[in-house]
C-alpha cells in the first residue's frame, strides 16, 4: 500500500490551494488507568524508517511549495540579513595573560573564538567552527581552560544534536591533541591536574534519536590517553534516569558531584564533594528532594552554595566542611536570586525584580558593599572572573537595547562601556513598555510590549505573542535584530512572563507545573485577550509563538481558544503528553509535567495534551509547525504526529493552511545563522500572508 497519497483541501483564506499528504493510520490503542487512547500515527515515532522519510519529504514539498509562492518572502530575508549583519561579541574571559571571547563578523554561520594578550593585544583566532563543516552546522559548544591555561577542552556538536564530542587543544601553539571523547551529553568539562571530569551515556544502539539516554556516567580523562582507558568515577545503574554532573573549584582543590532524579518527579539535587588527593565523594546534601544546591566557589575549605531550601527565592549559604555546618550568608529576598559569582575577592549577586536585573556586590562574609547601576530595565549577565581580577565584565541588553559589554572596576565601583554594537539602525526609534494584566484567577502577569515609536493602537497591528511558562526558566528582556524589520512594518512583539517560569521564584514555578499546568495556558490566553481589549491588535492580526515547552503552550491554547488567533507557530513542541517520557531525555521532564503513569497526573495531561485534544472539524488558526530532523531533545515525532492529526481532523474544513516545516541538519534550535534567518523569514512570510498583509 502506498503510504502517502495526495488529498486536496482548499485553503479559502489564501490564494493557494493545498494538497496535504494523507498520513496512513494504524489500529493501535494504549490503556491508561482504564482509559483507552488511540495512537494511529505511532509509526511516525520511528525516525529511521523509509516510510517516515517519505512522509517528511511529502510534507516539506507542500510547505515549501506554499512558502516559495509568497511574493515578498525574498524581500523579508534580505531585510533580515541587513539587520543581522553587524559584528557581535561576547564578554571577554581572562585566563593567565590572555582574554578570550567570541566574535561573529555579522552573517557568519558560527561565531569565531579569539584571544588577545591584554585588552589591547593583537587578535588571534583560537578556533573558527565555520571551517569544520561544509554547511556550517558544526558548533563549538564547550570551551573550558585548565587552571594554568595550558590546555582547553573543546566540545563540538554536529547538525544541531545534543550529543557532543570533546577534544583537547594545546594552548601554547593552538594545536589539537589526538585525544577524542565521544557520546558526551548533559556535561561540563571540569579540569583537575592533567585531566578533566565529564559525563556521558553508553554509545546508543541504533538511532541516536531512539536512545533512551539512561545510565549517566562520570569519567576522568587524562591528557594523552585513549577514551577507553578513562577512569569511571561514578555511575548508578540502579537509578538509570539520574543525572550525574561533576564541577571543580577554580583552584581545582575540590570536585563536586551533583545528582538529580527528575525522572522520579524530584526537582532538586543531591551534592557530594571529593577533596583533591582523596578517593571518595562525601555527602554535603545526600537526600534528593525538590531543593537545589549549586556550588558558587570555595573559600578555603568552606563552600559558598546557592540553594532554595526553605527559601523559594533562593539564598546564599556557607557550608563549613570541617564541622559540616551551614550558615546563611545572604538571606532570601523578596526578589528571586538570578545568579551568584565570585571574582576579585567579591561576591557578585544579581536578582530579578519584575523580570529585570538588579546587581549587587558583597564581600565574602555576606556584607553588602554596593549596587551596580545598570543602564535601565533589562537583563545583565556575566560578572565572573578570577580571584586576582581587579575588574569584571558584564553584558546588558533589553528589547530595544542591543547587547552592550560593560567593564566594572571593583575598587572604583564604577561601570564603563567596553564594547558597544555597531548597528545600522537607531535603537532610539523603538520602545518597550511593561504591563501587568489579570489572568483568569486574578493573578497579575507581567508582559513586555515592544514596537516602533509612533504606533497607533487601533487594533490593526500585526502582533506576535511569545511565551514559555515552564521549567523554572525566566523569559528576560533580550534584543533580537531580526525583530527590527518586523517593527518597521508596524509589528508588535509581546513577551508574556507566564507562571511556570522563575520570574517570581519557586512559588511562581510551582503555580504552573504538574497539576497546575492549566494556569500557564490561562495566563497566555489572558495576554491575548488583554492585547485585543487594549486595541494593540485583533484576532485577525494576532500570532502566537513558542518553542519546546512553549510549543506545547501554543498547541494547547490553539485547542482551547482557536478563535483568538489568526496564526500559530508551535516550534519543536512537546505535543504527546502521554508518551514524552519514552523518548531520549524526555523522562527528565516528569519533574515539571508529571507522568501518565500516575493516575491523577494522567487525567490532567490527557486534558490538555495538544495531540489528544484536536477537534474534528475544528476551526484552527493558520498554523506552521516547525521542527528538525536532528532534534534529539524533543524528538520530531511529537510534531510529526501532531501535524498528521491536525491535518486529518481539521484540514478538510479549515480555511487556513495547517503545515509543518521540517529542517534538515538542525536540532532543537537552528544549527547555524543562515538556517535561523531562513526560518525567521518563512515565519514572517507565513504570518503576513495569512493576515492579508504585504511586506513593504
Amino acid at each position: 500500500m502506498n503510504v502517502i497519497s495526495a488529498t486536496i483541501f482548499a485553503s479559502n483564506g489564501s490564494a493557494q490551494q493545498l494538497n496535504y499528504p494523507a498520513t496512513r493510520r494504524i489500529e493501535h490503542t494504549d490503556e491508561y488507568h482504564g482509559v483507552k487512547v488511540p495512537d494511529p500515527y505511532r509509526w511516525l515515532e520511528d525516525d529511521r524508517s523509509d516510510e517516515t522519510a517519505a512522509w517528511v519529504k511529502a510534507q516539506n514539498e507542500v510547505t515549501f511549495g506554499y512558502l516559495d509562492k509568497i511574493a515578498f518572502k525574498k524581500k523579508i530575508f534580505t531585510d533580515l540579513e541587513k539587520a543581522y549583519n553587524y559584528p557581535k561579541y561576547s564578554a571577554p574571559g581572562k585566563k593567565g595573560d590572555y582574554f578570550y571571547f567570541y566574535k561573529n563578523d555579522g552573517l557568519q554561520n558560527q561565531s569565531v573564538l579569539y584571544r588577545q594578550k591584554g585588552l589591547n593585544g593583537n587578535l588571534e583566532v583560537v578556533l573558527d567552527p565555520n571551517k569544520l563543516s561544509a554547511d556550517g552546522t558544526t558548533r563549538l559548544t564547550v570551551f573550558s581552560l585548565s587552571k594554568d591555561g595550558a590546555h582547553a577542552v573543546l566540545g563540538f556538536s554536529k547538525g544541531g544534536s545534543d550529543w557532543q564530542e570533546y577534544q583537547i587543544m594545546d594552548m601554547k601553539n593552538l594545536s589539537m591533541l589526538p585525544d577524542k571523547v565521544e557520546w558526551v551529553k548533559i556535561s561540563g568539562a571540569a579540569w583537575q591536574d592533567n585531566g578533566f571530569y565529564y559525563s556521558r551515556y553508553p554509545k546508543p544502539e541504533g538511532s541516536e534519536l531512539a536512545s533512551k539516554n539512561e545510565n549517566h556516567q562520570v569519567f576522568y580523562h587524562k591528557i594523552g590517553t585513549l577514551q577507553q582507558n578513562d577512569k569511571l568515577v561514578f555511575e548508578d545503574p540502579a537509578n538509570p534516569q539520574r543525572f550525574h554532573i561533576v564541577s571543580t573549584t577554580k583552584d581545582e582543590e575540590y570536585a563536586f558531584l551533583s545528582v538529580s532524579d527528575r525522572g522520579k518527579g524530584k526537582d532538586g539535587n543531591g551534592l557530594w564533594v571529593l577533596k583533591k588527593g582523596t578517593s571518595e565523594f562525601v555527602p554535603v546534601k545526600e537526600e534528593i528532594t525538590d531543593f537545589s544546591f549549586g556550588v558558587i566557589e570555595n573559600v578555603g575549605s568552606d563552600f559558598l552554595i546557592e540553594t532554595n531550601e526553605n527559601a523559594p527565592n533562593s539564598k546564599v549559604m556557607r557550608y563549613e566542611s570541617g564541622s559540616k555546618t551551614w550558615k546563611t550568608l545572604i538571606p532570601e529576598k523578596p526578589e528571586p536570586l538570578q545568579s551568584a559569582n565570585v571574582a576579585g575577592g567579591k561576591l557578585f549577586v544579581s536578582y530579578s525584580k519584575d523580570v529585570t536585573t538588579r546587581a549587587y556586590v558583597y564581600d565574602l562574609n555576606g556584607k553588602l558593599e554596593n549596587e551596580i547601576r545598570l543602564p535601565g530595565l533589562g537583563t545583565a549577565t556575566g560578572f565572573g572572573g578570577e580571584k586576582e581580577d581587579t575588574f569584571v565584565f558584564y553584558t546588558y541588553t533589553s528589547f530595544s537595547y542591543p547587547p552592550t559589554i560593560f567593564r566594572y572596576d571593583i575598587d572604583m565601583q564604577k561601570s564603563a562601556v567596553f564594547r558597544s554594537p555597531e548597528v545600522s539602525f537607531n535603537p532610539e526609534d523603538y520602545e518597550t513598555k511593561q504591563v501587568f494584566y489579570p489572568s483568569k484567577d486574578g493573578t497579575k502577569i507581567p508582559a513586555f510590549i515592544t514596537y516602533k515609536k509612533g504606533l497607533k493602537r487601533d487594533g490593526s497591528n500585526p502582533t506576535i505573542l511569545y511565551g514559555y511558562g515552564g521549567f523554572n526558566i525566566s523569559l528576560t528582556p533580550s534584543f533580537s535584530p531580526t525583530r527590527i524589520p518586523f517593527f518597521d512594518q508596524g509589528g508588535i512583539y509581546v513577551q508574556a512572563n507566564l507562571r511556570g517560569g522563575s520570574e517570581y521564584g519557586e512559588k511562581w514555578h510551582e503555580q504552573g507545573m504538574k497539576l497546575k499546568k492549566q494556569n500557564v495556558f490561562d495566563d497566555f490566553i489572558a495576554a491575548a485577550e488583554f492585547l485585543i481589549r487594549e486595541k494593540y491588535t485583533s484576532p485577525e492580526r494576532l500570532a502566537i509563538q513558542g518553542g519546546s515547552n512553549g510549543g506545547l503552550l501554543v498547541g494547547a491554547v490553539m485547542n482551547q481558544r482557536p478563535e483568538l488567533f489568526k496564526v500559530a507557530f508551535p516550534a519543536v513542541g512537546v505535543m504527546d503528553m502521554l508518551r514524552f517520557h519514552k523518548f531520549t531525555i524526555g523522562w527528565n521532564w516528569i519533574a515539571d509535567y508529571g507522568s501518565s503513569d500516575n493516575a491523577d497526573e494522567f487525567k490532567v495531561l490527557y486534558g490538555y495534551s495538544p495531540l489528544h485534544n484536536i477537534k474534528d472539524g475544528g476551526k484552527y488558526p493558520a498554523t506552521m509547525i516547525t521542527t528538525a530532523d536532528h532534534d534529539d531533545r524533543v524528538v520530531p515525532a511529537h510534531s510529526f504526529k501532531y501535524a498528521a492529526e491536525l491535518q486529518a481532523k481539521a484540514g478538510a474544513t479549515s480555511s487556513n493552511p495547517l503545515l509543518i516545516r521540517i529542517d534538515t541538519n538542525s536540532g532543537h534550535g537552528a544549527s547555524n545563522t543562515k538556517k535561523a534567518l531562513e526560518t525567521q523569514a518563512d515565519i514572517y512570510a507565513f504570518m503576513f500572508e495569512n493576515m492579508g498583509l504585504a511586506w513593504k
